[in-house]
């Protein structure tokens, strides 16, 4: 998507679906702080791809050039279209798009509480490569992973 288009109902979209995590996460997700105006400097700043459905968008992400990855930030599909195959289209969207860039990898986070993106991305072929800790904790809060590409 173009930064200047109607980022509305993605916003929307992001908000169901992060929906879950709320008082499971510890901290709130960026989500809590983001708007449209934010959301569309995403989109001018990296890439924001959708999958639109027919009355609204189905699937999403953002994916960040970094210096030996491509990270993939707010991956999210509609409840209405879970078990339809679209997070593995925006991954393999990713991997393509990494290997458009130069770059050997697709990296993104996920929360330490959500062992469901675990197993989920695990299965995707994710590897888990790191924890970290947002500032201000000293505990992981945040598991990275990556897939070559």
């Amino acid at each position: 998507m173009a930064p200047d288009e109607d980022m509305r109902p993605v916003l929307s979209l992001l908000t169901q679906a992060f929906a879950h995590m709320e008082g499971r996460i510890d901290p709130p997700s960026s989500l809590s702080r983001m708007g449209p105006a934010e959301l569309a400097q995403e989109a001018a700043r990296a890439e924001l791809w959708v999958i639109d459905g027919k009355t609204e968008p189905l699937a999403c992400m953002i994916l960040t050039p970094k210096a030996e990855t491509l990270y993939l930030g707010k991956l999210a599909v509609a409840h209405t279209a879970r078990g339809q195959g679209l997070a593995r289209r925006m991954i393999d969207t990713a991997l393509e798009r990494a290997r458009a860039l130069g770059l050997p990898s697709v990296s993104l986070q996920t929360r330490i509480e959500l062992l469901e993106n675990h197993v989920t991305f695990a299965a995707l072929g994710f590897e888990m490569t790191e924890s970290s800790a947002h500032p201000g904790y000293d505990r992981p809060t945040t598991l990275g992973f990556r897939r070559l590409v």
